[in-house]
């Protein structure tokens, strides 16, 4: 049996068939938010190079020192390109060598204090900046409620002068400090004093660096190794602080191990950070290839050189692309790279 409508329900029914078919397209991906650290010519190059994928330049050039004053510049053909490209200035503030006993005393002294949070309001006004970032490191456990409030009173300082501002902090998978005095040291000096909820709840967001997971300090390792980055994302994460809040730190730079003499260490293994191009290389001159750890997520070779053995970790574009899956997996803010420069070639054509 054959139905006909009336004349206005046909009409109606051809107006909804593009509505309805536009109801069934997926949204425009988000761009994710990068945050990429600058420091020397080789971060200045690779910058200028690819500024049109970068929203955010962070130059490590400002110091803190123990009486609250800031000093530093950036080069003005960095602040040149960011502006022609229109990425962000958001330069990194930070306490000089990562001194502990001169950030003790601006977050436990009044005058210190308080002249320090007029600085960062000045150095926004001045540098026309789009925001400060802190990287503020190797701080004591025992300052812990200080640099909370430091971080408290700062922000309206800085958002009254127009300007965003952010920190870059330690993570850490959970509040046991481990085993052993190393364990220990580095719990009580670089990842405990930071306490993330309060920190996200008070700042623009946080740059959580999940990097530096070994160092030149440690025995040879992966830089970020995807079980601990995503042991470190998760904690954070049950704490309550929201992920949009959270920008997740992407190792770009690699790691070489060997050993060492001084005459007043001795002999010893030492760790150096290096670029992805020295890297390769190291590994070429020793006619070695690294091969892809499929747990940490990275190339990874050792051999030995004279009866001794070295180590390199390094970050590629894959290693990169794989723990960029990350953020989106807990749908982040997006992510900040240390340190422009060093980074593979081939993760700017992966990114795009």
């Amino acid at each position: 049996m054959l139905y006909f409508l009336p004349m206005r329900y046909l009409i109606l029914a051809l107006l909804a068939v593009p509505l309805a078919a536009c109801s069934l397209r997926q949204p425009a991906p988000q761009t994710l938010e990068s945050v990429w650290y600058a420091r020397g010519e080789e971060s200045l190059q690779s910058f200028v190079a690819h500024a049109d994928q970068i929203s955010i330049v962070s130059p490590q050039v400002f110091s803190l020192d123990s009486n609250g004053i800031i000093t530093g510049a950036i080069d003005p053909r960095m602040v040149a390109a960011a502006h022609e490209h229109h990425v962000k200035l958001v330069p990194l503030v930070m306490n000089p060598g990562f001194d502990q006993p001169s950030i003790h005393r601006v977050l436990t002294v009044p005058d210190a204090r308080s002249r320090a949070i007029r600085s960062l309001a000045a150095l926004c006004r001045d540098q026309h900046l789009d925001g400060i970032q802190f990287d503020i490191e190797n701080v004591h456990v025992r300052d812990k409620a200080a640099f909370t409030s430091f971080a408290r009173e700062s922000v309206d300082s800085v958002h009254h002068a127009g300007c965003t501002l952010s920190a870059a902090v330690v993570p850490r998978t959970s509040e046991d400090p481990g085993p052993t005095s190393y364990h220990k040291w580095i719990y009580d000096n670089w990842r405990a004093v930071y306490d993330y909820k309060a920190l996200a709840d008070t700042l623009d967001f946080i740059s959580y660096m999940t990097y530096a997971q070994h160092t030149g300090g440690s025995p040879a390792g992966p830089v970020g190794g995807y079980p601990w980055m995503k042991a470190s994302l998760e904690y954070v994460l049950s704490l309550g602080v929201p992920p949009g809040k959270i920008s997740l730190g992407i190792p770009g730079y690699s790691d070489w191990w060997y050993p060492a003499y001084d005459s007043i260490g001795g002999s010893k293994m030492r760790g150096n950070d290096i670029s992805y191009s020295t890297a390769q290389a190291i590994l070429a001159k020793s006619g070695i290839k690294a091969l892809w750890d499929n747990v940490q997520k990275a190339p990874t070779a050792a051999w030995s050189e004279h009866d001794v053995y070295q180590y390199v970790w390094m970050e590629d574009s894959r290693a990169f692309i794989t723990k960029l899956g990350l953020v989106t997996k807990y749908h982040l803010r997006g992510y900040s790279v240390w340190v422009l420069g060093s980074e593979d070639p081939a993760t700017w054509n992966a990114l795009k």
